[in-house]
């Protein structure tokens, strides 16, 4: 979704947020609502949206999006506190409100700075400007003979200065300047924009006071545990309450209502078993004895199922994207070469497993939750109580983990729901257990790849198919294949210079809940990519890193619209962010020199590369692995990204640790296999997550760069999969096609 920031007077920003006249609104551009410490502090004085400044001089700074250990409640403040010029210590950070006037605040698509940076630095710009006049006119001196600096004003020509609290009620009262008015620092003068500023949370989470989805208590709250269906559709024939209830501690037990297809973000049919405490609700759960309607769905088995796109996906299919004719190439090429790749369903596990408390009262409900959508949340709470989403208020706590499975309110809703017939705070708490075997997958998935070289091994013809559930039947219970927005993700934008080249699909329809998970189609895109550069260059006879060069071509900006593919470039501008071959040879460039990757290695080790765009962002990954008796150990992984305008540094290099990790996880452990249409894994030890033991030494290098900010949480990892694989085949000679790597050699 696109953020949307409406132009607004300041009579009728005043009017829609009821602040009084001692507030004022940013000009043009700027959103509107009132600001959620209008109702916590009465010392505040509020300067816009985002910026409100107390008589103490500490400044209060909304983040309006998720905390999931990205660091995005510091690296929203830090934007707004350096164009305003606020002393760091004197920060604080308030968490906002599911509010429509914030735009998106949907935290997914690694795109809380890339969307937001502009706007973050209006806030912080305009706030300043105003507390410059303000501070000129108390002096009776002209506004550019002051300046801001460390939460002060400062007159240049005398040793005069005031505080920002001591002047913020008088600039609250005059008019704000317009967008086109307002100055912004230069690079060279930012204090906090590209400095490693430790997380603002940091402090409570290791001493153990940050309050997560889980942590929410609350006097005479019930608990609820809930036994959805394991096959999705499935419903309810009878259960036994009696049994549930005779257990110590359990209130009631509750049959969810029947929910209505498509999917969309409806909770999973089943029982509630609503308790004092969550091991009593955990235990009436397990006595419940129920009776299923299993449905159609009860028929699907993954692994059938990956047989079936495999017999079809060697087959032509639609064609989305085309330059040439791949076939006649292919007919003619002197030497050709094919190959055919798999990935399973995959689910998140995050750390927190969901959770969301509920109190309703008085046709209002307001909800706790460890939630990326607040918004989405407020909206479909609404919708499942029949009241107006005004009538919903949504708290965002802070996420153990979030990866695209917490941007679905189902949890919310089931909380809700819940908290309305107790007429009690209700708290719904899933379990491991719970979590990968009723939640929301990453779309099992087939590609095939076929390629022609001419008599000097160059390749002339490039051929690619994928086929998936699109998550787009999540929404509509109809759409059986692919869709353009996850063709945009590493497919349809294939940035190859090549003469003649098809990109297809074929049909998959969905069985289980499809959803966004970190980097979404990118995952398959780019290991089977990145894996059959590498087969080629084996087959040519040449590095892996000649072949990339080869294939990317000279330095140009690719452009894949055509009228048949919209290429969608993760909702951004082309002309703003646009598909760089210099960029993309450089992070490749980079990593290899500074990894070392293309030296000599000892025996049975070797590296694996591979370079991918997405999320407007570059990144290059080298792996070196060593394998003995059909058992890999990962020695080293390196990446190298470039990610335009950085915020906080310390903040890119966790996040690309953790999308290492993330992608070396899923690439040697990660699998979901579906038999009889439910999930067969249930925990940890059955849906392996990467052990300490396994993680090699990580180091990522930041690419100094005046361009836009891109995105970071997720770009780190489409990569790993096929440097992983790469660096197998150049270690062993074994070509690993079908993830994970553990159902081939021990991992």
């Amino acid at each position: 979704m696109n953020h949307k920031i409406e132009n607004v007077s300041r009579r009728h920003f005043l009017k829609v947020s009821g602040i009084g006249a001692g507030s004022f609104v940013l000009g043009s551009a700027l959103p509107i609502a009132k600001p959620v410490w209008a109702e916590q502090s009465k010392l505040a004085v509020e300067l816009n949206l985002f910026v409100s400044i107390n008589t103490d001089n500490s400044v209060n700074i909304v983040c309006h999006r998720s905390e999931m250990g990205q660091g995005v409640r510091t690296s929203i403040p830090q934007v707004v506190a350096d164009e305003l010029c606020a002393k760091w210590d004197l920060v604080s950070v308030v968490q906002g409100l599911a509010n429509a006037e914030y735009g998106s605040q949907n935290t997914d698509g690694s795109r809380s700075i890339r969307r937001f940076y502009t706007t973050l630095r209006q806030m912080g710009a305009a706030a300043r400007a105003m507390l410059e006049q303000a501070a000129a006119d108390l002096w009776k001196v002209d506004v550019s003979s002051v300046y801001a600096d460390e939460s002060y004003i400062h007159h240049k020509n005398s040793n005069r200065k005031v505080s920002f609290g001591y002047i913020a009620e008088a600039a609250s009262k005059l008019t704000p300047p317009t967008n086109e008015e307002l100055t912004f620092k230069s690079k060279k003068d930012f204090k906090l924009i590209g400095k490693p500023i430790t997380g603002i949370d940091l402090p409570n989470i290791v001493t153990g006071n940050a309050d997560f989805g889980q942590d929410i208590k609350m006097d005479s709250m019930l608990y609820a545990s809930i036994e959805r269906s394991k096959v999705l559709g499935a419903k309810v024939k009878s259960f036994n309450a009696d049994a549930a209830k005779s257990v110590n501690g359990v209130v009631a037990t509750f049959k969810m209502p029947d929910q209505p297809t498509p999917v969309v973000f409806h909770p999973m049919n089943g029982v509630a078993v609503i308790a004092t405490n969550t091991w009593s609700a955990m235990q009436g759960r397990k006595v419940l004895d129920i009776e299923w309607e299993l449905g159609a769905n009860a028929e699907h088995n993954s692994a059938d199922y990956v047989t079936e796109l495999k017999s079809r996906i060697v087959n032509k299919g639609k064609e989305i994207r085309a330059e040439g004719d791949a076939y006649a190439d292919l007919e003619k090429a002197k030497q050709t070469h094919s190959a055919t790749y798999s990935i399973p369903y995959l689910i998140h596990a995050p750390m927190e497993p969901p959770a969301a408390t509920a109190v309703f009262k008085d046709g209002k409900c307001e909800i706790w939750a460890c939630t990326q959508t607040p918004q989405s949340t407020q909206a479909n709470v609404a919708r499942a109580l029949g009241i107006e989403a005004d009538d919903v208020i949504v708290n965002v706590t802070l996420l153990g983990g979030g990866f695209g499975r917490k941007s679905k309110p189902d949890f919310s809703v089931e909380a809700a729901i819940l908290a309305k017939e107790m007429q009690r705070p209700v708290k719904v708490v899933w379990s491991r257990e719970d979590d990968i075997q009723q939640g929301f997958y990453h779309a099992v998935s087939v590609q095939h790849f076929a390629a022609g070289m001419d008599e000097n091994n160059l390749v002339s013809s490039w051929l690619q198919r994928t086929a998936f559930p699109s998550i787009s039947w999540t929404f509509t219970g109809t759409v059986d294949e692919p869709q353009v927005g996850e063709l945009s993700l590493g497919f349809g934008d294939v940035p190859f210079n090549i003469k003649n080249l098809s990109c297809e699909t074929h049909k998959a329809t969905g069985h289980i809940r499809i959803g966004w998970m970190r980097s979404v189609s990118n995952i398959q895109h780019a290991f089977a990519q990145g894996s059959f550069v590498d087969e080629l260059a084996a087959k040519a006879n040449i590095s892996t890193y000649q072949m990339w060069q080869q294939l990317l071509g000279e330095n140009r900006l690719v452009n894949p619209k055509t009228e048949s593919f919209d290429y969608q470039n993760y909702g951004e501008s082309l002309d703003v962010f646009p598909i760089d071959i210099k960029r993309l040879k450089h992070v490749l460039n980079d990593v290899i020199e500074k990894s070392g990757a293309d030296g000599e290695t000892s025996a049975n080790e070797g590296w694996g590369i591979s370079v991918h765009r997405s999320f407007v962002t570059y990144c290059a990954v080298a792996t070196k692995v060593k394998v003995e008796e059909n058992k890999v150990t990962v020695l080293e992984m390196h990446s190298s990204i470039d990610a335009g305008t950085i915020v906080n540094p310390d903040r890119v290099r966790s996040q690309q640790e953790g999308s290492m990790i993330f992608g070396l996880s899923l690439a040697l452990l990660g699998e979901i296999s579906v038999k009889d249409g439910a999930v067969e894994q249930s925990n940890y030890h059955d849906y392996q997550v990467l052990r300490m033991s396994q993680c090699p030494k990580i180091e990522t290098y930041i690419v100094e760069s005046d361009a836009p900010p891109g995105g970071v949480g997720e770009p780190g990892t489409p990569p790993v999969a096929a440097s992983l694989a790469n660096a197998i085949f150049h270690a062993s000679g074994k070509r690993i096609r079908d993830l994970p790597i553990k159902n081939h050699m021990s991992v």
